[in-house]
């Protein structure tokens, strides 16, 4: 992912972060409600045994995702994470594909392979959820990726046991792209190789013609929750994803300033899709966590991931009425 507006995303945030008020209140006094806090990475605990979505369940994937190491595209590493993958998602009893294909990077062609789940439904229709698992390749750095993209591999194994057990009238495909990370600096032909891919080949065999809505979800574990109001994404769904927050009692975890960002969305918006890209772009202190060593499991929150799973388990069964 890359901004489009970059003075947005380094701005300072009005509003003081409930992190950094907990750890204040923590320093002060290590009350049982301040270990609570902090336990819960900054974020109130509320318990929601309703929902088909477990924060913790993703954290544990995320963590599992990220002990693979470095995980580039056409890696040793990739391999390995994309295999455990497969075998989560059919245990889930779910329609598992591979697309695959061979990315032009700037360091040559790169094998790449998408990860497609479907669960199916009745009415014709279809809802895609997806995220990236690849890790971009940096020089001389330790990239672990937990947050980029360990949270939303974690999110989709996770999402897939929920939409195992749920009802659903349209079908629900949930996509791992692998090749979002760039091999150079950020461009049109250089990043989101297999989204790039997969919206040209749903184009083309007719799968687009039944899709209602993508979600893409990126960087969604940060433990100081705060999801961008994309101005890349569509009107409709992020007042859908407003209402659900509030609905929810997440709203404060969901900005109402506009920002815009360049992710795995973007080549589905661009012929026409539905499109909205849930992503926290504000990691650390002045973006300190992005693409850097820092970029660890200790930053991450079950709680966060379980905010964006309620938001999105709503979304999905509003638009599965419509």
């Amino acid at each position: 992912m890359y901004p489009t507006n970059r003075p947005f995303v380094r701005q300072t945030l009005i509003l003081s972060r409930l992190t950094r008020s907990t750890r204040k209140a923590f320093a002060v006094s290590p009350t049982p409600f301040a270990l609570l806090l902090l336990f819960c990475g900054g974020l109130e605990c509320k318990a929601n045994p309703n929902s088909l979505f477990r924060g913790a369940a993703a954290l544990a994937d995320t963590r599992h995702a990220v002990s693979f190491g470095e995980r580039p595209s056409g890696s040793a590493a990739n391999q390995k994470l994309r295999d455990w993958i497969l075998a989560e998602l059919k245990a889930t009893g779910a329609q598992v594909s591979l697309d695959s294909f061979s990315g032009r990077t700037p360091e040559g062609a790169i094998p790449m392979v998408n990860v497609i789940a479907k669960f199916p439904g009745s009415s014709g229709k279809a809802v895609a959820i997806s995220g990236h698992f690849d890790t971009k390749k940096i020089a001389g750095k330790l990239f672990l990726g937990a947050n980029d993209a360990g949270s939303s591999t974690g999110f989709l194994i996770e999402f897939a046991r929920a939409m195992a057990k749920s009802k659903h009238r349209d079908d629900i495909y949930l996509v791992f792209f692998d090749g979002e990370e760039a091999l150079g600096e950020w461009s049109d032909t250089d990043s989101r190789y297999g989204s790039r891919h997969l919206a040209a080949k749903w184009l083309a065999d007719g799968t687009l013609t039944h899709l209602v809505a993508l979600i893409n979800v990126d960087m969604i574990g940060d433990k100081d929750l705060d999801i961008l109001n994309d101005a890349n994404s569509s009107a409709s769904l992020r007042e859908m994803a407003k209402q659900a927050a509030a609905k929810l009692g997440y709203a404060k975890h969901f900005r109402q300033d506009e920002g815009a960002i360049d992710d795995d969305h973007r080549p589905f918006a661009e012929v026409g899709v539905n499109v909205i890209d849930l992503i926290d772009f504000d990691y650390g202190p002045n973006q300190a966590y992005w693409h850097t060593e820092k970029d660890t499991m200790d930053k991450l929150s079950a709680q966060s991931l379980q905010i964006v799973g309620d938001v999105v388990l709503e979304i999905t069964k509003e638009l599965d009425v419509k």
